[in-house]
Parts: C-alpha cells; sequence; structure tokens
C-alpha cells in the first residue's frame, strides 16, 4: 500500500504525464498540463526533468520495465514455441489495451528509442530480450532452425507485430479485437513454422 507522504513529487509528475500520455498521446502531453494536473508551476518540473523529452522517455523506459515485469512474474511454457505464442499474445492485448501507450513506445519517434542492429546485439532493448531468449531456447531446443539469425530473426517478429498494430490502430484492418488477435496469431504461427528445422 502506497502511503501519501510516501509519494513524491516527482512520482506524481511522473503519474500525471503517464495518464495524459495513455489518454491523449505524446501531443497531449505539456509541462503546463502536467503541472496544472499535479498543482504545481510548470517550472517547479523542471527541478526533477530538465524537458518534456526527458520526461516522456521516463515514462517509456517505466513502461518497458513493467511490460518485462509483467511476463516474467507469470508462469511460462519453456517450450519455445510455445513461448513465442504468449509473446505475441500478450503484446498485442497490451497493444490494444493502451494504444497511445503503445504507439510512444514502440513505434513513434524518439531521441533516446533504441536502434538496430547495435541497440538490439547489444541487448539494450528489455522486450526484444524476450523474444530473442526465446528463439535461442528454440533453437537449444532443437525446434527451429540451427543456422537461425537470432537478431534479425526477433526484429522479423516486431516488425510483423508492429506493422499489424499500426495498421489496426489507424484502422486499416477492419475487424473488431478477437479477430484481429486471431490474425496475428495466425501470422505469427506462419513466423514460427519457418523457423522450424
Amino acid at each position: 500500500m502506497v502511503v501519501m507522504s510516501d509519494v513524491t513529487t516527482k512520482d506524481r509528475i511522473t503519474a500525471a504525464a503517464t495518464y495524459l500520455l495513455t489518454k491523449h498521446g505524446a501531443a497531449g502531453v505539456s509541462m503546463r498540463k502536467v503541472a496544472a494536473a499535479v498543482g504545481i508551476t510548470p517550472m517547479a518540473i523542471y527541478q526533477y526533468f530538465p524537458d518534456r523529452e526527458t520526461l516522456l522517455n521516463a515514462i517509456a523506459d517505466a513502461a518497458f520495465v513493467e511490460l518485462v515485469r509483467r511476463w516474467e512474474s507469470a508462469e511460462r511454457p519453456s517450450q519455445a514455441d510455445d513461448l513465442l505464442r504468449e509473446m505475441l499474445i500478450d503484446h498485442v492485448d497490451f497493444a490494444l489495451e493502451h494504444p497511445r501507450l503503445y504507439d510512444y513506445m514502440f513505434t513513434e519517434r524518439r531521441d533516446q528509442a533504441r536502434k538496430f542492429p547495435a541497440d538490439f546485439r547489444a541487448r539494450k532493448s528489455p522486450t526484444l530480450n524476450l523474444v530473442a531468449d526465446a528463439i535461442i531456447a528454440g533453437v537449444d531446443q532443437e525446434l527451429f532452425r540451427a543456422d537461425t539469425d537470432i537478431w534479425e530473426t526477433s526484429l522479423m517478429f516486431a516488425a510483423l507485430l508492429h506493422g499489424l498494430i499500426q495498421l489496426h490502430h489507424g484502422d486499416r484492418i477492419g475487424m473488431p479485437e478477437q479477430a484481429f488477435r486471431a490474425l496475428c496469431l495466425r501470422l505469427g504461427e506462419r513466423m514460427i513454422n519457418e523457423l522450424r528445422t
């Protein structure tokens, strides 16, 4: 339980900005709006965050940590193909539940966004590391071909999902959420089958 005295001004700023980002997207987050929500002056925010971009990146970083924590705290299958299916479903569910936060985290232009190939191969992406580890497990379990390029294959999975989700968010895929989830799973299954030995 969080006691109000334990909540710092920085925590309140982050919570208000996260709410604005989740409801209105990155364009809806301004220092003035965050300050009004917290009950402080806009200049007071700069004691904690030097600029808007730093505040937004802090929100994205915290959301990535939370996604990984949620994933790692649940019991998961040990077989790599089952693991990839669960990741796919969890990822799509997150994107549908939090579309604006998802867009900012994964597809909008950000100065501090991790880039392929260097950042991914250096394991700087907490979410893509999970995909890569599942693919490595599939190779080790002899489910997937031994000549699989782990990082390019991980990127391929990410690109498929991000593309489908962006098309859905942009109303270019005209189907209800349940049918969209099923489409993502079918296409993901095709990719998994291409990796098999």
